[in-house]
């Protein structure tokens, strides 16, 4: 039986902030793998622009390019319509019935549980675990278990205000991905 971290999001663009995320939550529970899993339509974010998949898809292959941990894996994409959390878990344990899964959230996501789609069932397919995230709170009526991340104060939309605005995003953005957003003109280079 494996132990495998999700790590879902519309990664756009996956940066440096993602890639330590998933690298302590590796580390500290002890797991085989992190799954890194771009996102259709995410249901917070319906009515938000969102790069095109396939470059979003290229750019995270970049991003963990060379790490033996982490992966892509494609599922949320070989569906219509928003990604439902529920929804994707449920495939995950029918494929893969050997696999302990561990689905990792931010503190932003982790206030919002209450909402989820189909949650109480969801707690019982999965482990949440919960990264902070500052300006949030990991206080939850549902049991997250919490890892401890050096904060790197770094976001998607931060990330593409700058390229937009022509500033440097050395250090928040792995070069290969940086080299990937010049090449294709993305978010306004």
């Amino acid at each position: 039986m494996g132990k495998i971290g999700i790590f879902g999001g519309t990664f756009d663009p996956p940066h440096n902030g993602h890639l330590l995320m998933a690298n302590e939550v590796l580390y500290s529970l002890n797991l085989d793998k992190i799954w890194f899993m771009p996102n259709n339509i995410p249901p917070h974010k319906q009515k938000e622009p969102v790069t095109e998949t396939h470059h979003r898809v290229n750019m995270l292959k970049r991003a963990i390019e060379g790490n033996p941990f982490f992966q892509v894996q494609l599922i949320e994409l070989e569906r219509e319509g928003p990604s439902f959390t529920y929804d994707t878990v449920k495939i995950l344990k029918e494929r893969y019935p050997n696999e302990e899964f561990y689905f990792i959230i931010g503190s932003d996501m982790i206030e919002n549980l209450p909402h989820w789609h189909r949650i109480e069932e969801l707690m019982d397919m999965v482990q949440f675990v919960g990264v902070k995230r500052n300006g949030y709170s990991n206080e939850s009526t549902f049991f997250v278990k919490e890892v401890e991340v050096p904060q790197f104060d770094v976001s998607s939309t931060m990330i593409r205000e700058r390229l937009k605005n022509g500033q440097a995003v050395d250090y928040l953005l792995p070069k290969k991905v940086i080299q990937y957003i010049g090449e294709n003109r993305l978010y306004g280079t």
